[in-house]
């Protein structure tokens, strides 16, 4: 944990370094709700929209204070904030994406360094700072590696004909060791009963997210962690003018043990979606799938789904890169929690105490846990008060681990044009277009460009 910690708060202390000072200040510490006081909370996640409703209507009942909330519809949150901000009766409270985020709102964010809501956090470095100041606390942090259905893999290693001596996924702690593996299960499909080894790598337009961004973050979180000077790769990122792919091949490794090891032909990858993939995993056609926690309800909804909930683990991405024995998944957020600093000290006050209800009562941590679904980072929730999500709580196991996180260094993309240019390269790479020195060459050229503008 301590080095997931470590892991993080570089990500966010660091990466601060270029932001200008903040010159508000906090009032004080959190106080009373302020009875009767109304707040309006501006809403990020449409898909939990009417959970968020609940939870006004109970805190109303239960303090008085009337909690309004709007949700912005998806992909149009900073819009939506731009023109709630500059009305009469503006967001008292509403979210920002990381430092990065809070460059573009440091003129709207209360400093909350003398709150409970701060001082509730496990890892307090994980907010986003400025100075002694605190303008953003983070609310979930979330995960992703390859899911692999745990049940298939004890039926490939009680085989009594597999080429491996691998008896056990605690074996499993690099690409060596995986490709062996799955290669083998691959060769041995028709007796565990699946298609492929992994799910289709949906290559279609607007399916290509989980290689452009997610598996794509694993070469140049590598790249910039070797760049000297930064502790922060998603600084090293967004200083880069230019990128060498240095870790390209070792992309190459797992994107190819990905599509040649599947339920699916490389060449038919260009009309897969997510959801199909996810439904290929669920219904027992594939031991493995790269995605993140957010994945469960999407395997658990699906009509015919037997993946049991104990048998649904995490594996890190592994690519080859040396000593990654002691990677762990990739652990991040994009979601922190601000309050208005323009906004009257009584809202404030109430809109702060709102947010401590949430996390820390009774009531609040039960919406929190069972109906939000969050992994929260705060240490008022007990080992018994834990997601019952069996992807959240794998998330969870590896924090605990003694493994080094791979930061979210996505961030520092330099747009979606670059992402959208490496998905279609790979969709080429798949169909036998494009070379892989060509795909490197998109990457390097469109990074370049991009940057540029």
């Amino acid at each position: 944990m301590k080095k997931l910690n470590r892991v993080l708060s570089l990500l966010l202390l660091t990466s601060l370094v270029f932001l200008a000072a903040c010159g508000n200040n906090n009032n004080g510490g959190s106080g009373a709700s302020g009875g009767g006081e109304s707040i309006y909370f501006l809403n990020f996640k449409p898909e939990i929209a009417s959970v968020y409703e609940q939870i006004a209507k109970d805190y109303e009942a239960e303090t008085g204070v009337k909690v309004k909330v709007v949700t912005a519809a998806a992909g149009t949150y900073e819009t939506r904030l731009k023109s709630e901000i500059a009305k009469s009766d503006p967001p008292t409270i509403f979210q920002i994406n990381g430092p990065i985020g809070y460059n573009a709102w440091k003129d709207y964010t209360l400093d909350l360094k003398d709150t409970k809501l701060y001082s509730y956090l496990s890892d307090p470095s994980l907010a986003v700072t400025d100075g002694e100041g605190v303008y953003g606390i983070p609310y979930v942090v979330e995960g992703y590696g390859i899911i692999y259905n745990n049940a298939i893999m004890e039926k490939y290693f009680a085989l009594p004909n597999k080429a491996t001596g691998v008896s056990s996924m605690e074996e499993v702690n690099n690409f060596d060791t995986l490709k062996l593996v799955v290669e083998d299960m691959q060769a041995n499909a028709e007796a565990l009963g699946i298609k492929g080894v992994f799910a289709s790598t949906s290559l279609g337009a607007g399916e290509q997210w989980r290689w452009q961004t997610h598996l794509a973050n694993l070469p140049l979180f590598y790249e910039f962690n070797d760049i000297q000077g930064y502790d922060s790769t998603v600084l090293a990122g967004l200083e880069a003018d230019e990128i060498q792919f240095t870790y390209g091949n070792n992309f190459k490794n797992i994107f190819d043990l990905y599509i040649n090891n599947s339920t699916v032909k490389p060449t038919l990858l260009g009309s897969k979606s997510v959801a199909d993939s996810m439904a290929e995993f669920a219904l027992g056609q594939a031991a493995m799938v790269q995605n993140g926690n957010w994945a469960w309800s999407q395997i658990n909804e699906v009509g015919g789904n037997v993946v049991k909930q104990e048998d649904i683990r995490f594996l890190p991405i592994y690519t080859g890169v040396p000593g990654e024995e002691t990677q762990g998944l990739a652990i991040g957020t994009e979601n922190y929690l601000a309050i208005n600093s323009k906004a009257s000290e009584a809202k404030q006050q109430a809109s702060i105490a709102f947010l401590e209800w949430l996390f820390s009562s009774e009531k609040g941590k039960a919406y929190v846990n069972n109906d939000l679904g969050f992994i929260a980072p705060f240490n008022t929730f007990t080992e018994d008060e834990k997601p019952a999500d069996p992807l959240a709580a794998e998330v969870l196991n590896w924090m605990n681990k003694d493994t080094i996180a791979v930061a979210w260094t996505f961030a520092a993309f330099p747009s979606e044009d670059f992402k959208n240019d490496f998905g279609d390269a790979l969709l080429e790479y798949a169909q036998g277009t494009k070379t892989w020195e060509e795909v490197s060459a998109v990457v390097v050229e469109s990074w370049k460009k991009e940057r540029a503008k």
